[in-house]
């Protein structure tokens, strides 16, 4: 059996096992936190080393220049799209008709979202050992891609460099290997406390928000970036989702797209044939900046509220929302609660109440679960399709997958 699928398994028991176990569940949690943990444990070096070594390797500014603008230009449209999947689902599904209003606190009225200026500088660390200690993989990434140009800039001088990076990053790439083999056992312990926290009586009245954000992901998953993967990849959608499974597994289990970057590293090299330089570039760019699940999210949950607070949204109402969760999603990454920040400030772009948050707070780890995997799957399309533009991706290696 191949580790995606005693993940797979670990996954289904932990749903089975969760209703059975019922609070007593609670004693897996240590077991779930830990894995967490350890693939926490290797975000921020993992990043250095393999934007360092992608850069590195590359060598030609202006390579490095296309691939960037490439990069960002897809997970531009990929995030765009998303939008518009979840606008369209929200107003067909109609998630917030007949949701009863109780009193809401949490959030307050006066809440000021920071300004562009303030998320720019927000880039650049001051400090880059705080940024690494205090794990903002933005900032770290900013720091990398300088520290990767200024090393290629040197020339031979930074050879022991570039040798001491490359010796890291196997070093990296093996410890991520022994911790995935701790998958099923993480996957297992965290799904089934979710599952036994979680019962049918606290999911049924928000079930349609339920229902519009993961079929939102879904179609988005399927349609657009499996449209996108044919189109500009000419590659087979079910091969890369067979590829990508045990990073959707993990994304879906621990909600964490940063945590779960070793995970979709080793998937796009590994099983998609993405190389070494191509993921180790696109990926920690992306689990930063590319957010198709949240602004799907967002998307909804703005639609909802309206909805559920009897708020008749125009055409231009939604264009504004449309835009906003666009920005949002991507300005706020660096940002503490960066998700909550997001959502608050596309409610404030129409108006909506912020009060309307803690609507959805009580179900919003059943909602990060499908969102964090879709934001993970659309970092990994992009990978596939910048390797193929870039002429990098090992088509054997793609189709082995599926053999």
């Amino acid at each position: 059996m191949s580790i995606w699928q005693r993940v797979l398994l670990g996954l289904i028991l932990g749903a089975l096992a969760g209703p059975l176990l019922g609070e007593h569940a609670s004693f897996l949690r240590p077991v779930g936190d830990a894995f967490i943990a350890l693939i926490k444990m290797l975000v921020v070096p993992l990043i250095f080393v393999s934007i360092v070594g992608g850069i590195s390797s590359v060598g030609d500014v202006s390579r490095m220049s296309r691939m960037g603008r490439r990069t960002i230009g897809l997970y531009l449209v990929t995030t765009s799209i998303a939008i518009v999947i979840g606008l369209a689902a929200a107003a067909v599904l109609q998630p917030g008709a007949g949701v009863a209003i109780h009193e809401t606190a949490g959030v307050p009225s006066d809440f000021a979202a920071p300004g562009i200026a303030e998320m720019l500088l927000r880039l650049i660390p001051e400090n880059p050992f705080a940024a690494f200690s205090s794990g903002d993989t933005l900032q770290v990434i900013v720091f990398s891609i300088l520290f990767g140009i200024a090393l290629t800039a040197v020339g031979s001088a930074g050879t022991p460099v570039v040798r001491l990076v490359e010796a890291l990053s196997a070093v990296i790439f093996r410890l991520t290997d022994m911790i995935i083999t701790l998958a099923p056992i993480g996957v297992f312990a965290l799904i089934a406390v979710t599952t036994a926290e979680y019962g049918i009586s606290v999911l049924l009245p928000l079930g349609k928000l339920i229902l519009a954000v993961y079929a939102a992901c879904i179609l988005h998953i399927v349609l657009s970036l499996g449209g996108l993967l044919v189109l500009l990849g000419r590659v087979d959608p079910m091969q890369f989702l067979r590829g990508i499974l045990e990073a959707q597994i993990i994304a879906f289990s621990t909600t964490t797209a940063a945590g779960t970057l070793p995970v979709t590293m080793a998937c796009a090299r590994e099983n998609l044939g993405v190389s070494q330089e191509v993921a180790g570039f696109v990926l920690p760019i992306g689990t930063t900046i590319n957010m198709d699940g949240t602004a799907i999210y967002q998307a909804v949950a703005a639609v909802f509220l309206a909805q559920t607070y009897g708020i008749e949204l125009a055409v231009m109402d939604y264009a504004t929302i449309g835009a906003t969760a666009l920005l949002a999603s991507v300005g706020t990454a660096a940002i503490p609660a960066g998700g909550l920040m997001a959502l608050s400030i596309v409610l404030v772009s129409v108006g909506l109440p912020l009060e309307g948050i803690a609507l959805i707070a009580g179900i919003d780890r059943v909602l990060d679960m499908m969102r964090t995997a879709t934001n993970v799957t659309g970092d990994a399309a992009i990978s596939v399709l910048v390797a193929v533009s870039e002429g990098e991706l090992d088509r054997d290696v793609f189709s082995r997958r599926a053999a």
